[in-house]
This record gives structure tokens, C-alpha cells and sequence, in this order.
């Protein structure tokens, strides 16, 4: 671990505070008019998700964190335990469904993803930015619908409902943004 300074923290860092690994993931620098500049830092615990918001004062010290990176593919799910096969060694690794979240339904057979470890322990788990999908079922298009600012709903063959433009049918294949879960273009 190597100690920065409180002032050169950015959103993204991982932190070692207060005994757990912390994400940075909103960080203000403040310089008052009077007394000494500060950083105001919203923190979320990596292992279980609590969030605290920390002022560090320019001066103090603080541990920084590097996470591991590594390519897994997706291999099956069993009883809620998702297991991944590391590309170079082949070793499998098991980890709860629930670090992915709402983002499960994304998660596709033999899909390469990138999980970052601290030491032997799996923190967190990152889809691709973008997931191609089939509408399972949407709406007709309604006559005098324009494609300007107007969405339908539509059913995914995962069952995620997404808005999309009228233009998009059943039986289409259509790039979803993983992070916002919202459609992104035709595929």
C-alpha cells in the first residue's frame, strides 16, 4: 500500500480506511477562506456496499489501494454461485451473483469480464460497457409516432424492460448500456 496525500485523492481511487477497502467515488477539494484546505470525500465500502462521506484535511495521509485486474470468462451459474474460468491459468473462480446486482440479466454465456482482486478476494465484478440483446416483445408502432424524444417499452430475452425508439421491432437485436441499462443502438 502506498500513502498519498489527502489532496491528490480522485474519484476511483481505492482507499484502506477505518479497517475496510474503500472506493472514492465523489471527491470535492475545498479551500476556505479561512483555516486550512480539505478534501471532502464520499467513500463506498467495496465488501459491503455502505457508503460514509470522510473530510481529510490536505496534510493527512492516506492508503491507497491497487486491485488486481484479471479477464475471466463466464462459464454457468449454479445456486445463486456464477463460475468464471481465468483465460491464461484455467483456474475457476466462484463468486455470489449478488456482486453484480441488477446487472445480472446481462451476464452471458462464455462473456469475458474483468474482476478485480485485492490478494485472493474478489471485490468487484465489471461487465462490458455494452451487452447486445433480442427484444422478446414491444409494442406496435402507433400511427403519427415520430422517432424525435419518443420511446416504447420493450421486454429483452432476459427480461430486463428497456425504452425504445418506435422504429425497433420484436425479434431485433439491440446494443444495451450495461451501466445505465438503457438502449443504446441498433446492433
Amino acid at each position: 500500500m502506498a500513502k498519498i496525500n489527502a489532496n491528490e485523492i480522485k474519484p476511483g481511487f481505492i482507499l484502506d480506511h477505518d479497517g475496510g477497502l474503500w472506493a472514492a467515488v465523489k471527491v470535492d477539494h475545498v479551500k476556505p477562506g479561512k483555516g486550512g484546505a480539505f478534501a471532502q470525500v464520499e467513500l463506498k465500502n467495496l465488501r459491503d456496499g455502505r457508503k460514509l462521506n470522510e473530510r481529510f484535511r490536505s496534510e493527512d495521509k492516506v492508503d491507497s489501494v491497487r486491485l488486481e485486474r484479471k479477464d475471466q470468462q463466464f462459464l454457468y451459474e449454479t445456486d445463486g454461485i456464477l463460475t468464471f474460468m481465468d483465460t491464461e491459468t484455467f483456474e475457476q473462480t466462484e463468486l455470489s451473483s449478488d456482486l453484480l446486482g441488477d446487472r445480472r440479466p446481462f451476464l452471458q454465456d462464455g462473456m469475458t469480464i474483468m474482476i478485480e482482486y485485492f490478494g485472493d478476494e474478489a471485490l468487484n465484478v465489471a461487465l462490458p460497457p455494452k451487452v447486445t440483446c433480442r427484444i422478446a416483445e414491444t409494442e406496435p408502432v402507433m400511427k403519427g409516432q415520430t422517432a424525435a424524444k419518443s420511446f416504447k417499452p420493450a421486454i429483452l430475452d432476459n427480461g430486463v424492460r428497456v425504452m425504445v425508439p418506435p422504429f425497433v421491432g420484436p425479434d431485433e437485436l439491440i446494443v444495451v448500456n450495461t451501466e445505465t441499462m438503457e438502449y443504446s443502438e441498433r446492433a
